[in-house]
């Protein structure tokens, strides 16, 4: 995913999407309003979308960090023989 870059963008059925610029492969993620929340959210929906996004996209940074940690660790706690 380094190196390119992602666009926010709304489809045919209203849905938000996230996907790589320029792919025209599956959607890295998607959301789906229901029909009451898209009318209480009104033109408010394309925000709501991109602060979830957002959201999840640093959630995925912190993970990975998490993860890179712990295997950095094992790493170090390894005796060679």
């Amino acid at each position: 995913m380094s190196g390119s870059f992602l666009e926010i963008i709304e489809l045919e059925n209203g849905d938000i999407a996230l996907k790589r610029m320029g792919e025209d492969g599956e959607h890295m993620v998607e959301i789906h309003f229901s029909d009451e929340v898209k009318g209480f959210l009104n033109e408010h929906k394309v925000d709501v979308a991109k602060a979830m996004i957002g959201a999840g996209v640093q959630a995925a940074g912190t993970a990975s960090k998490s993860m890179v940690e712990a295997e950095k660790q094992e790493l170090e706690n390894r005796v060679l023989h």
